[in-house]
């Protein structure tokens, strides 16, 4: 199976010099048919201030959408579980971080390891949605192998994300199926939290936000509003505020490590 050439996974270790001796790991997670291009940037940013930064590929991204429609939910957590725990062996603390299914799937991360789990980053991160189309899903996916895709969604001119022109529905299904169990265990999210949200996102709708700010039990909850982007916000005008925030979140919540 041939890989984009963007697709390729980043990994940085960790520079201690630059964070005063600690070890200090974070891991990102790019979202549904998408790819590690999305989110690079992000990474590099971080890694240019000490911090070891792994943005694995998720399994069936940055190869063929007919490829991602034979996977599932349990295998891109699975990867990003993979991930984690490399980072945990080889650091002090880690914060994890993803954008729109990648925020789903570091919050799952989150509620399943919330002793280990030092904080919690997400971008325009999808839980849920207002789209009545959904629910003829588990028919649909049957008859119909994809939909058009929702890649791109930046308003930033002349950028594009390199996700997948089509939205597998197969996968896709499997995506929002893990929702309400996700949504059921956000209580048992601690770690702190910051929330980044772009005004306009043609993606993920506003029924998301809610669910999560009134489910975790993180004390510490930062919501940042994103005026200047749409849903691919890592690499729209306001990413810069994104990788700014983000590095000085990790040295806050990680200076105790």
């Amino acid at each position: 199976m041939t890989i984009h050439p963007l697709a390729t996974p980043l990994s940085r270790p960790a520079r201690q010099e630059l964070t005063g001796g600690r070890r200090v790991g974070v891991l990102l997670s790019h979202g549904f048919t998408g790819q590690p291009a999305s989110i690079t940037p992000w990474g590099e940013a971080l890694a240019e201030r000490g911090y070891a930064v792994e943005v694995p590929r998720l399994p069936g991204h940055g190869t063929t959408w007919q490829e991602l429609n034979t996977l599932t939910w349990a295998d891109w957590y699975a990867e990003i579980t993979r991930v984690f725990e490399k980072l945990l062996a080889e650091n002090d603390a880690v914060v994890v971080g993803g954008l729109s299914m990648g925020g789903a799937l570091v919050l799952r991360l989150a509620a399943d390891r919330p002793d280990r789990v030092a904080g919690v980053v997400v971008v325009n991160p999808a839980l849920a949605t207002k789209r009545l189309d959904v629910k003829l899903l588990p028919v649909l996916k049957h008859l119909v192998p994809s939909f058009p895709g929702i890649a791109n969604d930046i308003k930033r001119t002349g950028v594009q994300e390199h996700g997948y022109d089509r939205t597998p529905l197969k996968a896709i299904h499997s995506m929002m199926r893990a929702w309400p169990g996700l949504v059921r265990d956000l209580p048992r999210i601690t770690a702190p939290v910051l929330y980044f949200r772009s005004t306009e996102d043609h993606v993920v709708d506003e029924a998301t936000e809610p669910l999560i700010l009134s489910g975790i039990s993180s004390r510490d909850v930062t919501v940042t509003r994103l005026p200047d982007s749409y849903h691919v916000a890592t690499l729209d005008n306001d990413a810069e505020q994104i990788y700014a925030d983000t590095a000085a979140f990790v040295a806050r919540v990680t200076s105790g490590s």
